[in-house]
């Protein structure tokens, strides 16, 4: 797969012909993964290329910055999840004033010019341009072959990222997995924080959320790799003695995971953190990829009165994730 920014494409496009759809993509779910499988049948058919634009920011991050709906997955995800799917190119396009000022007959025309777009697949509500000005019976007007995909159901509900967005506020984890085709993960590198959870014996490590706000918050029992190495390997080189709780996934390690802004420690500045806790580990972590598997929430945040009582709490919290551990053998997500 290729990855390619709108911007740097010429008028007269290098690519060769291709069937594309266009969308945020926002989570890759069942949804998107039913679209993706008929672009790939018609490109498929018709001797083209896939193609997938999408938007980054999101359009809604660029009209109500910070008070936009929180994202499901990164860029960085979404084009992992995209690749996975067997796609040929993903086309980033930047949402800034010039690409909103675009009325329908200027975009329809990047898909020409700039993507060789010859065949569209598209959803049954899908608008674009200047104040939406545009849908799937201009693009057919335009000259494109246009296939538009019916709405996907679970459950008698409509798949959408805003249902998954919804099902994750609501911490119901096994509804987002089966909306998802996979349990829901964040994936980040390892970074420094301010290392408050050494001073009171759980240390973490803060893993990079690369988006303005996720769509969890509390405290849950996490499975984590990391994208480059065998954790459960790297862990036990560093200190033998201290090896953790092995996941379910092997070379994984289960953990106690956080998602929140940490009410109980006063902040001038509360920012969103994903800190994960392993226990009977001692390792030095910083800068490796990790992907934190949420799967089992146990309560939201708590704003405690004292260092001394979130110390008491996260004691709680890390006895019954591991009694969950010890309950649950079998991964919990089939």
């Amino acid at each position: 797969m290729k990855l390619l920014r709108l911007n740097a494409l010429s008028t007269h496009s290098e690519l060769p012909h291709t069937a594309v759809t266009i969308g945020n993509f926002d989570g890759v779910h069942l949804g998107h993964q039913a679209m993706i499988k008929q672009l790939k049948h018609i490109a498929s058919e018709q001797n083209l290329k896939t193609a997938i634009m999408i938007f980054e920011p999101q359009p809604l991050e660029f009209f109500k910055a910070y008070d936009a709906p929180p994202r499901i997955s990164s860029l960085r995800e979404k084009v992992e999840y995209l690749a996975e799917l067997g796609v040929d190119y993903v086309i980033v396009a930047k949402f800034d004033h010039h690409f909103r000022s675009l009325n329908a007959e200027e975009f329809a025309q990047i898909l020409k010019e700039k993507l060789s777009a010859q065949h569209l697949v598209l959803g049954d509500d899908f608008h674009f341009g200047k104040n939406r000005q545009g849908n799937s019976e201009f693009l057919k007007q335009y000259g494109f072959h246009v296939t538009n995909l019916e709405t996907i159901l679970l459950d008698g509900e409509r798949v959408s990222s805003t249902r998954i967005r919804q099902t994750l506020q609501a911490d119901d984890l096994a509804l987002a997995a089966k909306l998802l085709g996979r349990p829901y993960s964040i994936t980040g590198r390892v970074q420094y924080g301010d290392q408050i959870g050494r001073t009171i014996n759980f240390p973490t490590i803060n893993v990079r959320l690369n988006r303005h706000k996720p769509c969890l918050n509390g405290i849950y029992g996490v499975e984590v790799i990391c994208e480059t190495e065998s954790l459960q390997a790297k862990v036990k080189n560093e200190n033998p003695s201290k090896i953790g709780i092995a996941g379910y996934t092997p070379t994984a390690l289960f953990g106690a995971g956080h998602v929140g802004t940490r009410p109980a420690i006063k902040q001038a500045h509360p920012e969103w953190r994903l800190e994960v806790h392993f226990p009977e580990v001692s390792a030095n972590l910083y800068g490796l990829l990790m992907r934190v598997t949420f799967l089992n929430y146990l309560h939201g945040e708590k704003d405690y009165p004292s260092l001394e009582a979130l110390k008491a709490g996260i004691d709680d919290d890390v006895e019954k994730l591991l009694e969950f551990r010890l309950n649950n053998s079998s991964f919990p997500f089939k």
